[in-house]
């Protein structure tokens, strides 16, 4: 059997959701989504009342009486998160990474002139990305590894 075929076999069984090719039970299917139209003053409210979490587990678990919903508080505003997002897709979307991989493959062919100037560079360089990988953690509240 090709690689071709075990990879088809695999995304097929996983798509079905059974090892033996079954169709998923009725149970297993989610059904249509459910859309509901909200003025812009509800929507704010049940955003307060969510509290961090997802508007659509917090409205059906409103909705169902269920008591336990999945929180993700991350301490940000919505347009926070907005901006973050954009930050995020504008760091992605940079050649940055690519950059940095092409120097470091001519610095180890030897083709990179290493002078104290190039040198300086780099370390400035390397700060600045440590900079913005420390703001990018502080945004996204996660504590940073203490280096000993």
């Amino acid at each position: 059997m090709s690689v071709k075929i075990d990879f088809d076999l695999a995304a097929t069984l996983a798509i079905e959701g059974s090892s033996r090719g079954a169709p998923p039970t009725n149970a297993a299917r989610r059904t249509s989504p459910f859309s509901l139209r909200l003025t812009e003053a509800e929507r704010a409210r049940l955003e307060r009342e969510a509290g961090g979490a997802p508007l659509g587990a917090f409205i059906k678990a409103k909705a169902l009486g269920d008591t336990k919903v999945r929180l993700r508080r991350t301490g940000l505003s919505i347009q926070d998160r907005e901006a973050l997002a954009r930050v995020l897709a504008l760091l992605g979307s940079s050649r940055l990474a690519n950059n940095l991989n092409q120097l470091a493959y001519a610095a180890n062919i030897g083709a990179l002139p290493f002078t104290t100037e190039v040198e300086s560079e780099l370390r400035e360089t390397l700060e600045d990305v440590r900079e913005m990988r420390a703001l990018l953690l502080q945004a996204l509240g996660i504590k940073q590894e203490e280096k000993p």
